[in-house]
């Protein structure tokens, strides 16, 4: 028989390779899932991880892709280390966008310079309000989380769905499930001239340096710590787990509806029936690449955003399926909590011995 022990001192050492270990199996089981596809195996690896970003354009496209993996997953690390488990950060991401959209359209032929810090307001306050309903379940009935959050996104889904097939669909779009283009007062400044680069890379910055002071320097950090690592210390210490679930809840569909509105107003400039491409559930594996870390969740970001670059160009160059990138994710998500099972215990054959 198999089990597993845990181990009296896992190794912290490991604790921090085991993201570099995880990311040289998924390389290594990528090289035979090339080869099963029938592709180069060399000219693979160079359209997925090299060719994306060898020019200043691929750079500001990673910056585009990286900013709301970075900003919804820091925001998820705080909850996520104070043991709030939110999984709904996709539907908090999709109703930031439609708000801020919303907006956007209501203001259509207003060129004015106050529309865009509208639509940002409405992209919080949008995130904020479907977060709010699994930190009501959770503090008055002890509801889940995870599954209230979970749910809800489906639900954003549809809502978006219906909202673009018909109250907020183009009334010259043809039929189309998409919006209106946004006028030019609603769209995100560029940051770099001639790339789709905008703002929201900078707000990710900041949002990280934000989270790593607050956790490192101030009294809620360290409420938000114990009461992940122990509730019950915690609750001795007067910090109310009540608060702390609402701050977490509240805080990450702040950010993630500011980061749906980023996407709409960005590289999107329109609502349709996809505003995602899953960035929501990805964060979550971003947060775990990066240790719960606001640093190293800034740079598994950016390793997380260049999978989604490098699967639209090999799909491109190569004619690999777009489907790859998902491949490569869940891989990804394998090794590393593989790794910090056999880093936490120790497999043992024979007889579980019962104290």
């Amino acid at each position: 028989m198999i089990h597993l022990q845990r181990r009296a001192n896992p190794s912290k050492l490991m604790g921090y390779l085991a993201p570099f270990i995880a990311l040289l199996l998924t390389l290594a089981a990528g090289f035979f899932l090339f080869l099963m596809l029938g592709v180069p195996v060399g000219e693979a690896f160079r359209a997925y991880f090299i060719d994306p970003i060898s020019d200043s354009y691929g750079l500001a496209e990673l910056g585009v892709k990286a900013a709301p993996l970075i900003m919804i997953a820091v925001a998820l690390s705080l909850g996520f280390r104070a043991g709030v488990w939110n999984i709904g950060a996709e539907g908090q991401f999709i109703l930031g966008g439609i708000c801020g959209g919303a907006v956007a359209l209501y203001f259509y032929e207003v060129e004015a310079a106050y529309v865009l810090p509208l639509m940002c307001l409405a992209g919080i306050a949008g995130g904020m309000l479907w977060a709010a309903i699994p930190a009501l379940l959770r503090t008055t009935v002890n509801a889940n989380e995870i599954l209230t959050s979970l749910m809800l996104t489906y639900v954003a889904a549809l809502l978006l769905s219906f909202l673009v097939h018909g109250p907020l669909r183009d009334p010259d779009g043809f039929n189309f499930p998409e919006s209106r283009l946004f006028h030019d007062a609603a769209l995100l400044p560029s940051v770099v001239q001639g790339t789709r680069l905008h703002i929201g890379a900078l707000v990710a910055i900041f949002i990280t340096v934000m989270a790593w002071v607050l956790l490192s320097r101030t009294l809620l950090g360290f409420a938000l710590r114990v009461n992940g690592t122990a509730p019950r210390a915690a609750k001795h210490a007067g910090f109310g787990q009540a608060g702390l679930v609402w701050f977490s809840l509240l805080f990450t569909g702040a950010v993630a509806g500011l980061a749906g509105l980023f996407e709409v107003a960005g590289p999107i400039g329109q609502l349709n029936s996809t505003i995602s491409p899953g960035y929501g559930f990805t964060a979550i594996i971003v947060a775990f690449l990066g240790r719960l870390h606001p640093v190293g969740v800034f740079f598994a970001g950016l390793v997380m955003a260049l999978s989604y670059l490098g699967g639209e160009s090999a799909q491109i160059t190569l004619n690999m399926p777009l489907a790859v990138t998902g491949v490569f994710q869940g891989m990804l998500l394998f090794f590393l909590l593989a790794a910090d099972v056999l880093i936490n215990y120790r497999i043992v054959l024979g007889r579980e011995r019962v104290a």
